[in-house]
């Protein structure tokens, strides 16, 4: 099982920040998955949204990559989450020329942005995240009981559309909210040679369950749980 830290360790330390992605490694994750968003200017900055990118300064992605090349982050492989369509080109282009191709994979629910960035980068990992969804979504109270009933029809219904989907995308991964993993689900994904990640576990009893399931990474914003005792 890979062990992926969730914008860094956001749970321990402040996420989609370089200390937080130190912090990760410190913690023995694996890779670190972070947030990449294109600006209205155009340029690429590590935030999850537009409302997050103005709260805060974001890291510019340049500054971000260049660390990946040092120490210690560069022990980990890192996963790019494009959060929205645009900046496909400079974000392969800020890979290639710091060499960093080999260690890194991008990930988005943006089909689109995965036809892109296939035919700009061959070499580069690619990862489908599912489903796709808005901000916020599983956190209104008065939402949760639809939310329940929808996530129970996408579980059943997920296996046999990543069987249409997965020879189309051409991804090498599938990174799954983890309600929606089932042992089906993981069967389909490795027929077509795609590994599956589930998204965010949070839990150290979930955590562990679906490392029995046979999950092949979790991401999770408290590293910590990789650790915690049985």
């Amino acid at each position: 099982m890979k062990r992926i830290g969730h914008k860094g360790a956001d749970a321990v330390v402040r996420g989609n920040t370089l200390d937080s992605f130190r912090a990760a490694v410190e913690l023995g994750v694996d890779m670190i998955e972070f947030d990449v968003l294109r600006l209205h200017d155009g340029s690429l900055v590590i935030a999850h949204d537009h409302i997050d990118a103005q709260r805060r300064e974001p890291i510019p992605l340049a500054e971000c990559l260049d660390a990946f090349v040092a120490p210690p982050l560069d022990r980990v492989e890192l996963d790019c989450d494009l959060k929205k369509p645009g900046g496909e080109q400079e974000l392969a282009a800020a890979l290639r020329e710091r060499g960093l191709l080999a260690r890194a994979m991008v990930s988005t629910m943006e089909v689109s942005s995965l036809g892109a960035l296939r035919r700009i980068e061959p070499t580069l990992r690619l990862g489908w995240t599912y489903p796709k969804v808005k901000r916020g979504w599983t956190g209104r109270r008065w939402a949760r009981p639809g939310v329940v009933a929808a996530l129970r029809v996408m579980r059943a219904r997920l296996p046999r559309t990543a069987a249409r989907a997965l020879p189309r995308l051409d991804v090498q991964a599938m990174w799954v909210y983890w309600p929606l993993i089932g042992r089906r689900l993981l069967e389909v994904a490795r027929s077509a040679g795609v590994s599956v990640n589930a998204w965010t576990v949070d839990d150290a009893d979930r955590l562990r369950a679906l490392d029995r399931l046979g999950v092949d990474g979790i991401c999770t914003n408290d590293p910590r749980l990789f650790s915690a005792p049985a």
